[in-house]
């Protein structure tokens, strides 16, 4: 009989603080859970933070990318599968993202998976020049993946809500960063012209689903909420997403743990 392949499970959270998440029962949840490869943003430590073995969980292989900052940004992957190779940061002429620990890539065959935080414009002015600053640099890059021919999966939160579905109230919130028409373009030509694709919305078109919570006035109860945080993969998966779930149950952090199951044969080599 021919050897069943297993869906390819990815999660993907922002963890707003990792020591925070931890004590909040998220490596518990990921032991019950057992994604084959978590992508963590905004872990908010340094790796020798990290040496606990909370933070290093049995059957997971772990890659931290922090941020030079202490308590600030940084991005980690577990896998159960070793990768063949992990890019830490985006490499030349990107010194100023990589300072912050926004880009971390693991590599398995022709499929890589991408742990990435988007800058946040929201602290003010200067950080949103920031934001469409990299977002001017980042596309050209994007290009350079798909053009690659390797499959790609990027997980993680890209700090824009795309279209009116995707945040609760977007009238209200048409000048403010997530959802400025020039953030919202952007994801437009991304999944446009790019290729790109939204992996979430292939299997799941419904409202209300969102993966953030302000933490003001009654956001969570009332689910005042953002979808920012996203997979977006390359054309060649497009077919391979099996589902998607948002996990409400637990709150680790401000974010929800965004999991999609993908027909990948991921353990195959």
């Amino acid at each position: 009989a021919p050897t069943q392949v297993l869906p390819m499970k990815i999660t993907s959270i922002n963890v707003n603080g990792i020591r925070a998440a931890a004590r909040k029962g998220l490596f518990e949840w990921l032991a019950r859970e057992a994604p084959d490869v978590v992508c963590i943003q905004e872990l908010k430590a340094q790796e020798h933070q990290l040496q606990d073995p909370v933070f290093r969980p049995a059957g997971y292989h772990a890659y931290f990318h922090c941020a030079l900052r202490p308590g600030y940004s940084g991005v980690a992957i577990y896998s159960k599968r070793e990768p063949d190779e992990v890019i830490c940061g985006l490499g030349a002429g990107w010194e100023d993202v990589d300072a912050e620990g926004r880009y971390l890539e693991a590599r398995f065959g022709n499929l890589s998976i991408v742990s990435l935080y988007v800058h946040s414009g929201s602290s003010g002015e200067e950080r949103q020049a920031l934001k469409f600053d990299f977002m001017d640099r980042f596309l050209p890059r994007l290009r350079e993946l798909k053009a690659s021919g390797r499959d790609y999966v990027i997980c993680g939160d890209w700090n824009i809500a795309h279209k009116e579905i995707d945040l609760k109230n977007w009238r209200g919130n048409q000048k403010n960063s997530g959802f400025l028409p020039e953030e919202r373009a952007w994801l437009d030509r991304l999944f446009g012209e790019e290729g790109f694709i939204d992996a979430f919305r292939l299997v799941n078109q419904e409202a209300e689903q969102y993966t953030w919570w302000s933490n003001r006035g009654q956001a969570w109860a009332k689910n005042v909420g953002w979808r920012i945080d996203y997979h977006v993969i390359t054309p060649g998966l497009r077919e391979r997403v099996l589902n998607a779930a948002i996990y409400k149950e637990e709150r680790f952090s401000d974010h929800a743990p965004l999991t999609l199951e993908y027909d990948y044969p991921f353990y195959a080599g």
